[in-house]
């Protein structure tokens, strides 16, 4: 099972978040298993190339 990390918070109502490698792309929920939810969804959309033009963060190594 693979695992990927998010950052999210509470704003009044609502909790936001967004994947960590792409915090381009943010999302929200009324709860915070809504907001999982939500970002399952998103994750599974990046992963089929559903959504064109993704920006993605990546390391690069340097000496």
């Amino acid at each position: 099972m693979k695992t990927v990390e998010y950052t999210c918070w509470k704003d009044g109502d609502f909790y936001l978040g967004f994947l960590n490698e792409y915090p381009d792309y943010l999302t929200q929920g009324e709860t915070k298993q809504e907001l999982q939810e939500n970002l399952l969804d998103l994750f599974k959309d990046f992963e089929t190339q559903e959504i064109p033009f993704i920006r993605k963060v990546e390391t690069l190594q340097v000496a």
